[in-house]
């Protein structure tokens, strides 16, 4: 792990749109013009409250809030909005990045949470278990290896998972391991 740049984890302190267009991809946001194709298209849209094309209104407009909003967990990251964008704006990318900001002022889903402390001991946030478990039976229908090629064959990167969980302290972040009421 020599290669871990320590000094590259950092915590938010600019405004939402600096923090966006920090990274070059991102700057595409200001291309925006709100024309709706991305609410429109959007698979997760349909049965939820998401609203992606207000979700980068916000962002444009520097709106804190929407660090707050649950509406950027309900994001399924399937690209369909980028896909279909007249203005080929990386909305998902940038979903991606306020949940990143998100998190770093402490606002996360408890769901997501608990699926983050299957992925601190597992290293997948999908565990596969043992060979009588349902995916790896399908995997085997399909003609693929019973693992797939993540920490399941390399349990090995679950200690480098460990070292950066702790570096990052997101361990911390997301509650892990979880504090019984007896410990202090």
């Amino acid at each position: 792990m020599e290669y871990l740049k320590k000094d590259i984890i950092q915590s938010y302190r600019g405004s939402i749109e600096e923090e966006i267009i920090k990274d070059h991809a991102l700057k595409a946001i200001n291309a925006c013009f709100q024309c709706g194709t991305c609410s429109g298209g959007c698979p997760s849209g349909r049965r939820t409250a998401l609203v992606t094309r207000k979700i980068i209104r916000k962002a444009i407009s520097n709106m804190e809030e929407v660090l707050n909003d649950k509406e950027i967990w309900m994001c399924t990251t399937c690209y369909t909005c980028f896909e279909r964008c007249p203005r080929s704006v990386p909305i998902t990318d940038i979903i991606i990045k306020l949940r990143n900001l998100a998190v770093r002022k402490g606002n996360m889903l408890e769901s997501h949470k608990q699926l983050s402390h299957v992925l601190i001991q597992t290293g997948h946030g999908v565990p596969l278990g043992n060979a009588d478990n349902q995916w790896v039976k399908l995997r085997v229908s399909c003609g693929l290896s019973p693992l797939p090629p993540t920490t399941h064959m390399h349990p090995e990167a679950i200690e480098e998972i460990a070292i950066l969980v702790k570096e990052t302290h997101f361990d911390t972040l997301v509650g892990y391991p979880k504090k019984s009421k007896t410990d202090k």
